[in-house]
């Protein structure tokens, strides 16, 4: 496939959740992105992205909207999806799925650096011990973490069922991380509890 082939798929839809006593909750804008040539071109179905989707509307118990992206494997178009995502689109949380390993076309790590202000190592540290017990390969895996302004950007792998393993052991970070950086407060469930420091 050419690297100059670029295929977007823009969607906006909005998941409803529960209330807070104090009243609603600001809804919260969370990026999706799909990195895969062959999704892009239509010739594979996504499965990363409503994997996502999915886990996030099971654990997340405040009012979000997803800003779903499926694109090809190319540095400046991740780069350029991120960056629209995270100022334009003003997501508070920006997870890709796709393009984490050592093949030549696995570029979204590279991408993510070069768009974040700060980068977050611990994000991919967890994700990679928590793999590493399922299958000895999570080593090749080099996704990453990283803030752009009021924007959380998550690496995750491409396989939904290495997704839920990975969101399972980083969401519980993910929302007083947002708290800090400035964006929409997010809410969870009992099933998968948000930690915040008593207070916050």
């Amino acid at each position: 496939m050419s690297r100059g082939f670029t295929v977007i798929f823009n969607v906006v839809t909005t998941t409803r959740a529960s209330v807070s006593d104090s009243g609603p909750l600001a809804v919260a804008r969370i990026g999706i992105v799909t990195v895969s040539d062959r999704a892009s071109a239509g010739l594979y179905e996504d499965k990363g992205g409503p994997a996502i989707r999915e886990f996030l509307s099971r654990h997340l118990t405040s009012e979000w909207e997803a800003v779903t992206r499926v694109i090809n494997d190319d540095v400046a178009t991740i780069a350029q999806t991120l960056v629209d995502l995270a100022d334009q689109e003003r997501c508070d949380v920006i997870v890709t799925t796709g393009g984490t390993g050592p093949a030549q076309r696995d570029v979204t790590p590279e991408a993510t650096e070069q768009v974040c202000d700060k980068m977050m190592p611990g994000f991919g540290e967890l994700m990679r011990a928590v793999s590493l017990k399922v299958v000895p390969t999570a080593i090749l895996s080099r996704q990453t973490a990283g803030i752009r302004g009021s924007s959380l950007i998550v690496n995750l792998p491409g396989k939904p069922s290495s997704i839920a393993d990975c969101l399972t052991a980083v969401l519980p970070a993910i929302p007083y991380c947002v708290d800090l950086i400035g964006g929409a407060r997010l809410e969870m469930n009992g099933e998968l509890a948000a930690f915040r420091p008593k207070g916050a």
